[in-house]
């Protein structure tokens, strides 16, 4: 494979939370779309609810992400002979990141962007809907510095450093 045939290979990221109902199914579809054809995002939980939240659901479809496709899988599914060669790996919630994970196929980079869970958000039902906005604005911003970052031009300790980066970046003003 060339250097050209590097670049124009479409990279593999997963976004791990302990659930998989929330959080890492935002920034799957997030990114599948936000990606422009460069990116195709997958998401897991070490211990999947085994369901998309309602709300989770809701607010994707409002924002107009295909949603049939999504679903509450456990991580195990991509460290298995077969799965999809990773690129990055991502942990959205700071259980998963204390967890040991599986090996990954194909060595990815991996960073820690943790969020709050939406899903534990308590009070009224628009209070709730609003942690899911929340949720899916954070993502979207750091999503959307990451689609964007020079990926040809950064060594990979540079890279390291900026996917870490990006994990510090809550507020929108990014």
């Amino acid at each position: 494979m060339t250097d050209g045939d590097e670049d124009n290979k479409v990279k593999n990221v997963l976004f791990l939370c302990t659930g998989n109902s929330a959080r890492s199914i935002l920034a799957e579809a997030i990114l599948n779309r936000e990606g422009m054809g460069k990116f195709r995002a997958f998401s897991a939980g070490s211990f999947p609810t085994g369901k998309v939240h309602p709300y989770a659901l809701d607010l994707l479809k409002a924002h107009n992400h295909p949603v049939d496709d999504l679903r509450s899988k456990n991580w195990d599914e991509f460290a298995a002979e077969g799965a999809p060669e990773l690129d990055f790996v991502f942990t959205v919630c700071d259980n998963a990141a204390g967890e040991v994970c599986p090996i990954w196929p194909g060595q990815p980079m991996t960073a820690h962007w943790g969020v709050p869970d939406p899903a534990a958000a308590e009070g009224t039902e628009a209070e709730k809907r609003l942690a899911f906005a929340d949720t899916y604005r954070f993502m979207t911003n750091r999503i959307s510095i990451f689609v964007n970052l020079p990926m040809r031009s950064l060594d990979v300790m540079s890279l390291q450093a900026r996917l870490n980066e990006i994990g510090q970046t809550l507020s929108d003003s990014v």
